[in-house]
């Protein structure tokens, strides 16, 4: 398995970081930190002669809108980021109010948006 390649958040990272792993056969697929990342990292696997998702498998996190109309379309996972947020909120006014016998942690439940960047597993791999 290659190193983790980190990255800012932007496309240009994502960019970047794609021209890279462009350039090792044994990639077949990558998991991007968010959707515009993995938007810059398509691209740069197009510009380098490697497909998606016949040669690389992408998925990015955020669901972003637009993440439906890249082409390919992005799989990606989706959180709800309005629920997040009120979690968020109701976290810190418990804490601003003096309240402990509330929950420490909240979690939202995220959901894997499948699309077209991704192909099915090959005969024989691992996860």
């Amino acid at each position: 398995m290659p190193p983790v390649v980190y990255g800012d958040w932007s496309a240009r990272s994502g960019y970047r970081a794609g021209l890279d792993l462009a350039r090792r056969p044994e990639v077949t697929a990558v998991f991007a930190a968010n959707d515009q990342m993995a938007l810059g990292l398509m691209r740069a696997l197009h510009e380098s002669g490697r497909s998606v998702p016949g040669d690389v498998s992408v998925a990015g996190f955020d669901d972003i809108a637009e993440a439906a109309y890249f082409q390919p379309p992005l799989t990606t996972v989706h959180q709800d980021f309005e629920v997040v947020g009120k979690h968020c909120v109701a976290l810190l006014l418990d804490r601003i109010e003096g309240r402990t016998d509330g929950p420490r942690r909240r979690e939202v439940e995220p959901v894997l948006v499948v699309r077209s960047s991704t192909a099915p597993p090959r005969p024989g791999a691992t996860a």
